[in-house]
C-alpha cells in the first residue's frame, strides 16, 4: 500500500507540473524598426510586415515589431539606434544609409539588415557584396545608371530639351556614379547639364533659383539624398513654382505632386528584407548572407502636375508607366 501511495504521489506531482511547464511563454523575436518617417515610409513598412507574414510570422504571436522613426530630425537616429539596442531586439531593419550607420555605431552584435543602400562597401558598412564580414548586410541599390535613364525619359517627354539642372548631393554615396552616367547620356543627347549641390533642405530654393537664372528646361534629381527622402514635396513643390518638368528617383515624390519617377521598386526591396531576417532568426549568420541587388523598377507619372506646367506625355511614354497618377 505504500508503495501505490507513492506511485499516485508522484503522478499526481506530473500533473501539476506538467501543464504549469506546457504554459511557460514562448519567446518571441522583436524585430526593430529604423526609418526617417512613419508617413514617407508606410508603403515600406506595410511592405515589410507582408513580406513576414508570407514567411508564417503573425504579429503578437510569434513576432514583435519595434518602430523607430527619426520623423524627419536624422539626428535622433542615434538615439533611436541607441534605444533599440537597450531593448535587446534580434534584428534592426534600418530603411537608408541614415539609419544603417547609427545602428552599426550602436552596436556590432545585434544583426543589422539593410532594406537599402546606395552602395553598402562604399559605406564600409560590408567589406563585399559576396561576403559582408561583419553583423550587416540586406539590399544594395547599386544602380548609377538609372540616372541615365531618367535623363533619356526627360528628353522624350520635351523633345526641345537642351538645358537640364541636376540636383545632387555630393556627399552622399553614389552621387559621383551617377553624375558620370548622366554626362555620358547627356552627351550622346547633346545636352548641357548644370551640376547644383543640395546638402541641406535650405539648399534647394537657391538651386531653383539658379536653374532658373541658367535657363534650364528641366530638373533631374540624382540618387536619393536625405533631403529628397524626407521631404518628399519639397522639390516637386519648387518645380511647380518654376513650371520646370523634373524627374525623380522615389515613387513618393510623383505621388506627392511630382512629375515623374524612374526607380527602384523600394517597397519590393523591403518585402525582400524580410527573407534576410527570418534566415537570420533561424540561425544564420549577416556576415554570410550575400547582399542582393534590385529586381524590380518603376515608371510612374503624374498627369495633374504634367497639366499644370502644360506638358503632354507622349502616348508611348505613358504606355511604359506602372502607375499614371490621374
Amino acid at each position: 500500500m505504500k508503495g501505490l501511495a507513492t506511485v499516485i504521489v508522484a503522478a499526481a506531482i506530473l500533473m501539476i507540473v506538467n501543464p504549469a511547464e506546457a504554459q511557460q511563454p514562448i519567446k518571441v523575436p522583436r524585430i526593430g524598426l529604423l526609418y526617417a518617417s512613419a508617413s514617407v515610409n508606410v508603403a515600406r513598412i506595410e511592405a515589410f510586415r507582408l513580406g513576414m507574414r508570407e514567411l508564417g510570422y503573425v504579429e503578437r504571436k510569434n513576432v514583435a515589431f519595434e518602430e523607430r522613426y527619426a520623423e524627419g530630425k536624422l539626428e535622433r537616429f542615434s538615439l533611436l539606434a541607441a534605444e533599440l539596442v537597450r531593448l535587446k531586439v534580434d534584428v534592426i531593419v534600418t530603411g537608408g544609409p541614415a539609419s544603417t550607420r547609427p545602428a552599426k555605431e550602436a552596436t556590432t552584435t545585434i544583426p543589422i539588415v539593410m532594406a537599402q543602400d546606395s552602395d553598402p562597401v562604399a559605406n564600409g558598412f560590408v567589406a563585399s557584396l559576396a561576403r559582408p564580414g561583419g553583423n550587416i548586410t540586406g539590399l544594395a541599390t547599386l544602380s548609377p545608371e538609372l540616372s541615365g535613364k531618367r535623363l533619356e525619359l526627360l528628353k522624350e517627354v520635351v523633345p526641345s530639351l537642351s538645358r537640364v539642372a541636376v540636383l545632387g548631393t555630393s556627399t552622399e554615396p553614389g552621387n559621383a556614379q551617377s553624375l558620370r552616367e548622366t554626362e555620358l547620356v547627356a552627351a550622346a543627347l547633346n545636352l548641357q547639364l548644370q551640376y547644383l549641390n543640395i546638402l541641406g533642405p535650405k539648399d534647394v530654393e537657391i538651386a531653383f533659383r539658379a536653374a532658373s537664372k541658367g535657363r534650364a528646361d528641366a530638373v533631374l534629381a540624382l540618387v536619393m539624398s536625405p533631403v529628397v527622402v524626407s521631404s518628399p514635396t519639397l522639390i516637386p513643390s519648387l518645380a511647380a513654382k518654376y513650371r520646370m518638368p523634373a524627374i525623380y528617383s522615389q515613387r513618393a515624390n510623383a505621388e506627392s505632386g511630382g512629375l515623374m519617377t524612374y526607380g527602384l521598386n523600394l517597397p519590393d526591396m523591403d518585402r525582400r528584407a524580410a527573407t534576410y531576417v527570418d534566415k537570420i532568426l533561424k540561425g544564420a549568420k549577416p556576415a554570410d548572407l550575400p547582399v542582393e541587388q534590385p529586381t524590380k523598377f518603376d515608371l510612374v507619372i503624374n498627369l495633374k502636375t504634367a497639366k499644370q506646367i502644360g506638358l503632354t506625355i507622349p502616348p508611348n511614354v505613358l504606355a511604359r508607366a506602372e502607375r499614371v497618377i490621374r
